[in-house]
């Protein structure tokens, strides 16, 4: 029973982690032609590589930057380089 419970409390202890997740938009879209007048965005591409490769597999359209990602910036290390005076 025990096992069991401290099973269950790991599995949802890893659930909830503070990472954020790379599922949502990255910073390029492809922009797909459907039609006269009509074009469909899909801003799911981390390179302008990837969506380059799905613009030329078939699907009418170009490569964008995405207006709307914002890349997070990495907080201070904390640490400071030490300054040694030479005589």
């Amino acid at each position: 029973m025990r096992i069991a419970l401290a099973a269950a409390l790991s599995v949802a202890a890893l659930s909830f982690s503070a990472n954020p997740s790379h599922a949502g938009e990255g910073p390029w879209c492809a922009i797909i032609g459907l039609g006269p007048g009509a074009a469909y965005e899909d801003c799911q591409y981390w390179s302008f590589e990837r969506c380059r490769q799905n613009v030329l597999a078939g699907n009418r359209g170009f490569c964008n930057p995405n207006p709307r990602f914002v890349a997070t910036q990495p907080g201070p290390s904390g640490k400071r380089k030490r300054h040694v005076q030479s005589y």
